[in-house]
């Protein structure tokens, strides 16, 4: 056995050991956390079909394929990085789509594009290829303008645009200055205030 499968043998045994588990964290911390996050970094999920779902990536998404390995999984990049998202073949005999009703779920995971013209332009492609959008303008925290839509297997993405900045003091926006709107035309034709 190489030292690579071992790896990833050995992660899978510790992911079976705390499945187990009944419960997973104490009831209170003990001391503060050194962690502090700089940036979101990737995802890797199950899919039904690698090759499927490869291609919304690249072909929906615009993500660049980098990589490939032993276990059939594939990686995308958007950036520098090697890899924001990896996909991981479904093991044999599990349901071929995620459970959205019955079972906890990652809910979605976002990602920024430029601006308001991006994701008009994304609206009509989405809604030329039926591919289905779950949300779309603007909800409330953050005042972000953005669309949710749902991959091959039915796991939601959402892209921004406009997404609040928060300064050094810490200030945020006033609930009263949300504006939800949907869709995504009257958000944009609802702007929230850029400085408050």
């Amino acid at each position: 056995m190489n030292v690579h499968s071992s790896i990833h043998d050995a992660t899978a045994a510790k992911r079976d050991a705390a499945a187990e588990r009944e419960k997973f964290h104490p009831d209170q911390y003990v001391g503060a956390s050194p962690i502090k996050v700089n940036k979101l970094g990737h995802l890797v999920y199950e899919v039904s079909d690698v090759e499927r779902t490869a291609k919304f990536w690249t072909e929906v998404m615009g993500f660049i394929e980098t990589d490939r390995n032993k276990h059939g999984m594939v990686f995308f990049r958007c950036g520098a990085d090697h890899h924001a998202i990896g996909l991981r073949p479904m093991k044999p005999g599990k349901p071929p789509r995620r459970d959205m009703k019955n079972s906890l779920q990652v809910e979605h995971l976002a990602f920024e594009v430029d601006d308001i013209e991006v994701l008009k332009k994304a609206k009509a492609y989405l809604k030329a290829n039926s591919i289905p959008i779950v949300f779309e303008g603007r909800k409330g925290a953050g005042c972000n303008i953005s669309i949710n839509f749902l991959d091959p297997d039915g796991y939601e993405f959402e892209i921004y645009c406009e997404m609040d900045q928060i300064g050094p003091d810490g200030r945020l926006r006033p609930e009263t200055q949300f504006k939800p709107r949907n869709p995504l035309e009257d958000a944009i034709e609802n702007p929230v205030q850029k400085e408050w």
